[in-house]
C-alpha cells in the first residue's frame, strides 16, 4: 500500500486552487504556493508545464494515487474504445474510494481509502478492502454494520458540503449506495475545472 508522505493541502497551494471545495483549504488564504520559493512571479508555463499540472491536478484530486497506478488507469482508458478524457475519468470515479467519498460516507477521499482499507465497506454483500477496486454498475455499496454508527460516518452524512451525484443511488438510513451508471465527465461534481483532454496529451507525448 502507498502512502502520502507529503501535506495533503499542499496540493492545493501549489495549484493555486481548492481542488476539494472545502472551506477549511489553506488556498483559500493563502494564494501562493508552499516553501520558500511558493511568492516567486510566475512566468508563463509552458504547453509541457500546462499539461503537467493538469495530470498533477486530477491525480491529487483522487487522493493516495501514485504515478504508477495513475499512468496504469490511463492505459487502460486508451486501450478502451471512445474518448480517451472521458474513458479515464470513467475508470477513476469506479474506484471504490471514489464512489465511497461521492456517497458521503466519509469526509475526504484520503478518508475513504483509510475506511476501505480497514474493512469497513461491504460490495455486493462481501467486504472489500482494496481501495482502487474496480466497482461495476449495479453493484451495491454498504457501510458494515457494526461501522454505521462511527463519528466520522454520521458527521460525513450530515454535512451540507457537497451532494451526490446522480449517478450513485445512496440510502443514508441503510447506509448504503448503488453505483447506477458510469459518468461522462459533464457528470463528474469536481470543485474545480479538471482537464483530462490535457493529461492524455501530457502521455501520448
Amino acid at each position: 500500500m502507498s502512502k502520502r508522505h507529503s501535506v495533503k493541502y499542499k496540493i492545493d497551494r501549489r495549484m493555486g486552487e481548492n481542488i476539494w471545495g472545502r472551506p477549511k483549504s489553506p488556498a483559500n488564504k493563502r494564494e501562493y504556493g508552499p516553501g520558500q520559493h511558493g511568492q516567486r512571479r510566475k512566468g508563463k508555463m509552458s504547453d509541457f508545464g500546462v499539461q503537467l499540472r493538469a495530470k498533477q491536478k486530477l491525480k491529487g484530486y483522487y487522493g493516495n494515487i501514485t504515478e504508477k497506478q495513475f499512468r496504469k488507469v490511463y492505459s487502460d482508458a486508451s486501450r478502451q474504445k471512445g474518448d480517451t478524457s472521458e474513458n479515464l475519468i470513467g475508470l477513476l470515479e469506479r474506484r471504490l474510494d471514489a464512489i465511497v467519498y461521492r456517497a458521503k460516507f466519509v469526509p475526504t477521499v484520503f478518508a475513504a481509502r483509510q475506511f476501505i482499507n480497514h474493512g469497513h465497506i461491504k460490495v455486493n454483500g462481501q467486504r472489500v478492502n482494496i481501495a482502487s477496486y474496480q466497482v461495476r454498475p449495479g453493484d451495491v455499496i454498504e457501510v458494515r454494520e457494526k461501522s454505521k454508527q462511527l463519528a466520522l460516518v454520521l458527521e460525513a452524512v450530515q454535512s451540507a458540503e457537497r451532494d451526490v451525484p446522480d449517478y450513485i443511488d445512496v440510502d443514508h438510513s441503510k447506509m448504503t449506495a448503488t453505483y447506477s451508471r458510469v459518468p461522462g465527465f459533464s457528470d463528474v461534481p469536481y470543485p474545480v475545472q479538471m482537464e483530462p483532454n490535457l493529461v492524455v496529451e501530457f502521455y501520448s507525448r
